[in-house]
């Protein structure tokens, strides 16, 4: 019951959150039990293909190692820590979208309110964009799959004879 009341609260706040309705999508739990959505793709001004998916915590232990981390790692206080709802991440993809690197991640509480976040923009080792292999069955391939402009069939030649 509890997930079915997240899961109400969670898509009807999608919407008010400024993303095209049209362009959402329920991607469903990963194989951690964790909520996935897809909420924006396309291509940027710049060219550059781009997806953003949000991860709700319907783990508790998964939830708990984030906020951990959150508190060890960056110095969060418990409190606010503690109230983590969802994780923002946005993919850029190569134009080929066989890579992607994650261009920002943001932790939020249930209001929206960020409670932290890192971008990586090569301005620093430690933000350095680090671009992988898209595996077509994850978060960022199913974003390449769509935000990826795909490329016209090529016009098959008949074969002589």
């Amino acid at each position: 019951m509890l997930v079915l009341l997240i899961v109400a609260v969670v898509c009807s706040a999608l919407p008010a959150m400024g993303w095209d309705p049209a362009k959402q999508k329920n991607l469903g739990q990963d194989h951690v039990k964790m909520q996935w959505y897809l909420l924006d793709y396309g291509t940027k001004d710049n060219g550059v293909p781009f997806a953003i998916s949000r991860k709700y915590y319907t783990n508790e232990s998964i939830k708990q190692q984030t906020i951990d981390l959150l508190m060890s790692k960056f110095g969060i206080a418990a409190a606010v820590a503690g109230s983590l709802y969802f994780t923002e991440y946005e993919y850029e993809y190569t134009k080929d979208g066989k890579q992607f690197a994650v261009t920002y991640l943001r932790h939020y509480d249930m209001l929206g309110n960020e409670i932290y976040g890192t971008v990586y923009d090569d301005s620093s080792d430690a933000t350095k964009k680090i671009f992988a292999a898209v595996d077509p069955k994850s978060t960022p391939g199913k974003g390449a799959a769509l935000a990826v402009p795909k490329t016209p069939a090529q016009a098959k030649t008949p074969k002589k004879k």
